[in-house]
């Protein structure tokens, strides 16, 4: 398993934009996941991705950004197999938000560990 990208929670990706340009990171890629309702744009690191996201209505990362404000949102670790990976993290006892991968963005099969079994901390595994 290795880092894939690490996800911040923006209010407005243009607005976020102008500072990580700024830090010279560049666009991969830029949409929408309307299933989840937000704005993604990954920028490239060099040996990782950062995942800016923005809510465009109620959900998830409105509620985050609601209750906490802009800033780290979760880790995201690729894996490659992410059923086997899922029913194994099941097993170890681990709280998983989706027991199922589910479609993310740019395609992949995403699914989230909740934070109260990893300290704290939002994981989301992602099959490439």
């Amino acid at each position: 398993m290795k880092l894939d990208h690490i996800g911040i929670a923006v209010h407005n990706i243009d607005e976020a934009l102008k500072l990580y340009q700024t830090l010279g990171f560049t666009v991969l890629e830029r949409g929408q996941v309307e299933a989840y309702s937000v704005d993604v744009c990954m920028l490239d690191t060099g040996n990782s991705k950062l995942e800016l996201i923005a809510p465009t209505g109620p959900g998830a990362t409105q509620n985050f950004l609601d209750k906490k404000g802009p800033g780290l949102h979760h880790m995201a670790f690729a894996v490659d197999d992410i059923k086997t990976t899922l029913i194994q993290y099941k097993a170890d006892g681990l709280q998983l938000i989706d027991e199922q991968p589910r479609a993310g963005f740019g395609g992949h099969l995403v699914a989230f560990v909740h934070p109260k079994s990893t300290q704290g901390a939002l994981i989301e595994l992602v099959q490439a």
